[in-house]
């Protein structure tokens, strides 16, 4: 009797609509803030081969939901400066 070899099994091909926008490493750097494109770069050098995947998908989808343009683009809309809300509570002591 003899025993199949211990292979991994291959990948399921994937869904149009699984597959992300951006599709290399340097569309993932370009799309991340400045400040975050060092971390990208720490982490991806110390980041195993077998968790590469999961790693840039992360990356990946911070780098396209859109979150980091919409702060920047209204901050602090409906924020109310110089009141705190313990003020209120306090009876404005």
């Amino acid at each position: 009797m003899s025993t199949a070899p211990n292979l991994p099994l291959p990948m399921p091909p994937r869904r149009a609509e699984d597959s992300h926008p951006l599709r290399t490493i340097r569309e993932i750097r370009d799309s991340l803030p400045e400040d975050q494109v060092r971390h990208f770069d720490a982490e991806l050098a110390d980041t195993d081969i077998d968790a590469l995947p999961a790693m840039l998908h992360r990356w990946a989808s911070l780098g396209s939901d859109g979150f980091v343009q919409y702060l920047l683009s209204t901050p602090f809309e409906g924020l109310e400066f110089g009141a705190r809300s313990y003020d209120d509570a306090a009876g404005g002591e």
